[in-house]
């Protein structure tokens, strides 16, 4: 069964200039959306957290809704760092070629769930340090997209990585998963089990 998430973007041949020129402020409307469910799915995480105390388990439906956000918050960071050109929908559903899967826990370590803010402390510093990789990779992608219409591709497999660490860490910290995410960037088994998106 895999427990860990698996996350990626399609490669895209072209991107468009005009869309990528303007991106910020396309990403508005995103933000503020992302904003209100983001401090929604804390609340709920914090009570997953004392469930699966108490029980050992994340309520499903909790889990569905924090699932959908960080899926959601997955694409617009595709999109954000001009991955692609389509603008993604509002929420967690429809149809986006972003993957982003995971499999629902049945049964969750009440141990690590209590000391998870601590165990994600490692991958948080890596992570703050791909990130300034990642911006200022994003800024020459921006102007090579600008000029050819395309993101090179070496930058855009060492961004999609950075990205696949990052979400991947941000599923762990959310209870998603009990399974501690890899030290790599690499992509992994393509297909969750229990809870599969695809490119939904």
């Amino acid at each position: 069964m895999n427990d860990t998430l698996h996350f990626d973007v399609q490669y895209p041949e072209r991107l468009n200039r005009l869309t990528t020129f303007f991106r910020v402020l396309l990403l508005i409307p995103h933000m503020l959306v992302l904003a209100v469910l983001g401090l929604v799915a804390y609340i709920v995480t914090v009570i997953a957290w004392l469930a699966i105390l108490i029980t050992g388990s994340y309520p499903r439906g909790l889990w569905d809704f924090t699932f959908s956000v960080t899926r959601y918050a997955g694409r617009v960071s595709a999109y954000y760092y001009l991955m692609r050109d389509e603008f993604p929908p509002f929420g967690g559903s429809g149809d986006y070629p972003v993957t982003y899967e995971l499999a629902y826990p049945e049964q969750m370590s009440r141990l690590t769930t209590f000391f998870r803010a601590i165990l994600v402390i490692p991958h948080y510093i890596i992570v703050y340090f791909l990130q300034i990789a990642l911006s200022v990779i994003t800024f020459i992608a921006w102007f090579a997209i600008l000029f050819t219409g395309q993101y090179p591709r070496g930058m855009f497999s060492f961004a999609v990585g950075v990205l696949r660490w990052q979400q991947r860490v941000i599923a762990y910290y959310a209870l998603l998963t009990d399974a501690y995410p890899p030290f790599s960037m690499e992509a992994g088994p393509a297909t969750a089990h229990g809870y599969a998106t695809g490119m939904a």
